[in-house]
């Protein structure tokens, strides 16, 4: 950290994770947690403001989040990371959850800043997630010392291909509950204020999130994520459900205190069908096995969190859960779940073996895995104000 007369500045990256956008800041060039950690992240973004237009944010959730790096003292991680999720317009900010797009920067991070030895072809970063108190294992392909960016991989919402990043989520089941089912049932009814019952599925696998067939909420699988965002009283529906669900697996003791929460995620799945993106592509039903919209803080995701994603895997192989009885066939005895959501369709492999007794809720997940691509696009110096930074 550096100061002016006027300003602070402290050293950061600014990193494209996946289809997400974050500033990463090694921990110890932060405040330590608490308020005024708090009054720094959101004025580097410049929240609240819609606009963002004087911080580093780009006026959409996807574009207002933090990582914070520190090398680990844990002998099972080689790194521990911290995500924050800055609101926009609210002043608000939020360490309940973990981003999957985020998580898949984090290696590259690491390998750059010289936080782990840097290997070729190939490096191994071990991640201790503080939001969820759970390990990611990510395989970062590396040339000449460094995080490398060419490549095939290609991700739905990103122009153009680079270096595959595979990350294994497979030990963040039950990470926030205990349980992949935190509520022990396959499915069950969230009975709205205004009387209308909806089937739900609950799962906690990278992040809790709730399932509900889309056409319950009278939505056809066609709606793009801003009109969704603008249908107030969706949104307001959607919030009750991710409150109630929270309450169901001991997040809060009143779900009446909470209003447009982060998590559980909020994912409403349909069957697979052929939809158009808004570059014109057109997405065959054929190639996906579900289509999926997400959901948190209010706001419809662009394309599709990673750990949302991550999650709809596990629920698709629990059967009889919300998502399982939407697949075909086909689909349900694959390796991989492909989800068509607003940009394209995207992978996650998905391996299942069943546990000591048989029941749904006993499955065990072998494979809960994600491709990702991520890169460095600035490192420098951000600019704060010092008044921004006092309390009061």
């Amino acid at each position: 950290m550096d100061q002016t007369n006027e300003q602070v500045a402290y050293r950061c990256v600014l990193m494209r994770g996946g289809t997400s956008k974050a500033l990463f800041f090694h921990e110890s060039d932060v405040p330590p947690p608490g308020p005024a950690r708090d009054r720094m992240l959101k004025r580097a973004m410049g929240t609240p403001d819609h606009l963002q237009i004087d911080g580093l944010g780009g006026s959409r959730l996807v574009t207002s989040k933090v990582a914070l790096v520190r090398r680990s003292t844990r002998d099972d991680a080689d790194v521990d990371y911290t995500f924050a999720q800055v609101d926009v317009e609210r002043d608000l900010i939020g360490y309940s959850a973990n981003c999957g797009n985020i998580s898949s920067a984090v290696g590259p991070f690491a390998v750059d800043e010289g936080l782990v030895a840097a290997m070729a072809p190939v490096t191994t970063v071990r991640v201790y997630n503080t939001n969820t108190d759970s390990m990611l294992v990510m395989q970062v392909p590396v040339v000449h010392g460094k995080a490398r960016v060419y490549g095939d991989c290609v991700i739905p919402g990103v122009p153009g291909s680079g270096a595959e990043i595979l990350m294994d989520y497979a030990d963040t089941v039950g990470a926030k509950t205990g349980q992949l089912l935190p509520t022990g049932q396959v499915s069950e009814n969230i009975t709205l204020e205004s009387g209308r019952a909806l089937e739900v599925s609950i799962c906690d696998a990278a992040n809790p999130c709730v399932f509900v067939h889309a056409s319950t909420l009278g939505l056809t699988g066609h709606e793009s994520p801003d009109a969704l965002t603008a249908d107030i009283a969706l949104m307001e529906a959607v919030s009750e459900i991710q409150a109630k669900a929270g309450e169901r697996i001991g997040m809060w003791p009143d779900w009446r205190d909470q209003h447009k929460p982060g998590i559980p995620l909020m994912v409403m799945v349909w069957p697979a069908g052929t939809f158009q993106d808004p570059s014109g592509a057109m997405h065959e039903a054929g190639s996906m096995d579900v289509r999926a919209r997400l959901v948190f803080l209010g706001k419809c995701h662009d394309s599709m969190a990673g750990t949302g994603a991550l999650c709809t895997a596990a629920i698709s192989r629990v059967p009889g859960s919300v998502v399982q009885r939407l697949l075909r066939d086909d689909g349900a005895q694959t390796q991989s779940l492909r989800i068509g959501h607003p940009l394209g369709v995207m992978a996650v492999r998905v391996e299942v073996e069943p546990g000591r007794t048989g029941e749904p809720q006993d499955i065990r997940l072998r494979t809960l895995g994600l491709a990702r691509t991520a890169r460095r696009l600035m490192a420098g110096e951000i600019y704060l104000p010092h008044q921004s930074l006092q309390a009061g």
